[in-house]
């Protein structure tokens, strides 16, 4: 059962987070390979996805970044995985969208 936090909670968990390991990233600069554009594409996605798996399979802090992904909901592309691929491993977005709200 996923536990149920309030917006308040989770921007003040946000506050508390150790995220030094952000500055040792290999993805610094890089936003755009790891978050949609508007209205963006399936085949641009996978193109996208592709070019920030590369990039994440090269970083240092790679399970930093996919834990933190995963225990603080994060949209976009984090430490080698999607948004779907988190949610499939058990890891929900706070404010589902698309397919994940559907498969509740």
């Amino acid at each position: 059962m996923v536990s149920e936090m309030s917006t308040a909670d989770f921007f003040v968990k946000r506050l508390e987070t150790n995220d030094k390991w952000m500055n040792d990233a290999a993805c610094r600069g890089l936003s755009d390979v790891f978050f949609p554009s508007p209205a963006e594409r399936p085949q641009a996605r996978e193109r996208r996805e592709s070019m920030a798996r590369e990039v994440c399979n090269s970083c240092e802090v790679q399970t930093a970044c996919k834990d933190f992904a995963r225990n603080h909901h994060e949209y976009g592309f984090w430490g080698g995985e999607s948004e779907e691929q988190r949610h499939l491993a058990g890891f929900h977005l706070i404010a589902p969208i698309g397919i994940r709200a559907n498969s509740r």
